[in-house]
């Protein structure tokens, strides 16, 4: 079934000859097994200074790039901020600002209940922040530039889209099963499809991915909301069953997405239903 609309193709930005090399130099020195072995290289992003990181992972996206600048310039969310993007070879390079501080996973369970009321107050207002822009006209459910999502915890692909409507979005997640299809023989099922159907209010621009592990702060001070490979255009309520739906190294969160992000527990209970039937982790 083909749902998905024309992909919109994202743009680099300020990805120059004199910013490319710039970067490609840094990234290949900083890879460096000697020096490699000399600072910290977590995860996905190869720290390059106190201030300079380049993301360059096999699923990163001129996408992200966007959407984090999108976010600079039409909101007051602290983001990293993109000095540029281009892809090389098949890859896509992020040279993007060094976020100061810790993510929340570190240390969260022994802060105060003072100290999480604080971060959780600005992560409420930023998040409020960020489903207030008013979407494009036209836009289903797709990323920042109107292209393909991209979720890895989405079944069978990555990539996904983009989508006229949320029906053609939760169709597709469900395969296309529609009502009639067997639904009795599976509890829930019939209340999945319903909801699936809506009516559905206008998409909100989403993070995708509210982990601990995603935002950083200084003392109580959150200093930027990182990893924006998830994000776009998506159902009003991904963004709360996304954050529930987390690391299992990550499950403390839980009890705080509550506090930032209004409760919506049929919407969870839907998305139960559909991981059980359709699945991902």
């Amino acid at each position: 079934m083909n749902t998905a609309l024309i992909t919109m193709e994202s743009q680099e930005i300020n990805s120059g000859l004199c910013m490319r090399l710039t970067t490609l130099f840094l990234y290949r020195l900083n890879r460096i097994s000697c020096l490699r072995r000399l600072r910290k290289h977590p995860g996905r992003i190869l720290l390059v200074s106190s201030k300079l990181c380049i993301k360059a992972t096999a699923f990163t996206t001129l996408a992200e790039a966007n959407a984090m600048l999108f976010v600079a310039r039409n909101t007051s969310v602290p983001v990293p901020k993109v000095y540029c993007s281009f892809k090389h070879k098949d890859r896509v390079y992020v040279l993007m600002e060094r976020i100061a501080g810790q993510d929340l996973s570190q240390g969260w369970t022994q802060r105060s209940e003072g100290s999480k009321a604080r971060i959780l107050a600005q992560l409420k207002t930023m998040t409020a922040e960020l489903r207030s822009i008013t979407p494009p006209d036209g836009i289903g459910v797709a990323n920042v530039d109107g292209g393909p999502i991209f979720d890895q915890r989405l079944p069978d692909e990555s990539f996904w889209g983009p989508f006229a409507t949320i029906q053609d979005f939760h169709r597709e997640l469900r395969r296309g099963l529609e009502l009639g299809d067997d639904e009795e023989a599976f509890p829930g099922l019939r209340e999945l499809i319903e909801f699936h159907n809506g009516p559905w209010q206008r998409p909100v621009f989403t993070h995708g991915d509210l982990s601990s592990l995603n935002i950083m702060a200084v003392d109580d001070k959150v200093t930027g909301i990182v990893d924006w490979e998830s994000a776009g255009w998506m159902p009003p309520y991904w963004e709360y069953t996304s954050a529930w739906h987390i690391n299992p190294r990550n499950a403390f969160w839980r009890d705080a997405v509550d506090r930032f992000l209004t409760p919506l527990p049929h919407e969870l209970e839907m998305e139960k239903i559909r991981r059980q039937y359709f699945g991902e982790f």
